[in-house]
């Protein structure tokens, strides 16, 4: 099985958003540098601590939160950061799930398009699984998650306006300027636009 996404796949894609093959291009390679997926098979993952710490406080596991903050601070920290090492992520998944698993899944960032687990039911996946065996699946997968995210947050008209502020604004949030996302994306568009 082909898991690496073809250039049909991103023009289709781009044609149903309604946005310049160009535009998506720019997206994917801001988000995930050149493939979606590991040299051992496993998608491209980022584990973010901060996002675990929260997402057991919404479940209301606040006695955990804190007591893991102490016990395990690179799995569960209030403070965002202490990323480690690409080849790290899928180790600090595999250690935070022991703990709790579908709050670890939750707290990656997945694939192409590196969005978060905690989004698998506002972008109509059936379940937490459901949204994980797709970032396992394909590219193709992972780019239609991206895609979904781009809709369900009302980015299509800032990628057809190529609003690179505004899109990052609402893509990766607000301290978007902070890693120059608006910038890395007017580029990366520029580049595929030859």
């Amino acid at each position: 099985m082909q898991k690496k996404i073809t250039t049909q796949q991103i023009h289709e894609q781009a044609k149903a958003l309604g946005v310049d093959y160009a535009a998506l291009r720019a997206v994917i390679e801001v988000e995930c540098k050149s493939s979606g997926f590991n040299i051992d098979g496993t998608p491209v993952i980022l584990y973010e601590r901060h996002v675990f710490y929260r997402r057991l406080r919404a479940i209301n596991w606040i006695t955990k939160s804190n007591e893991w903050a102490k016990t395990y601070p690179d799995l569960c920290n209030p403070t965002a950061g202490g990323y480690g090492k690409f080849s790290e992520q899928h180790g600090k998944l595999e250690r935070a799930s022991k703990l709790n698993r579908d709050v670890a899944l939750e707290s990656c960032s997945w694939g192409l398009g590196q969005v978060m687990g905690y989004h698998w039911k506002s972008l109509g996946y059936p379940s937490l699984q459901n949204f994980i065996n797709a970032m396992y699946k394909d590219e193709a997968s992972q780019l239609d998650a991206m895609c979904r995210f781009i809709k369900v947050n009302g980015l299509v008209d800032e990628l057809k306006r190529k609003d690179w502020k505004g899109f990052a604004r609402g893509y990766n949030g607000p301290a978007y300027a902070k890693n120059s996302y608006d910038t890395k994306l007017a580029e990366a568009y520029k580049k595929w636009s030859k």
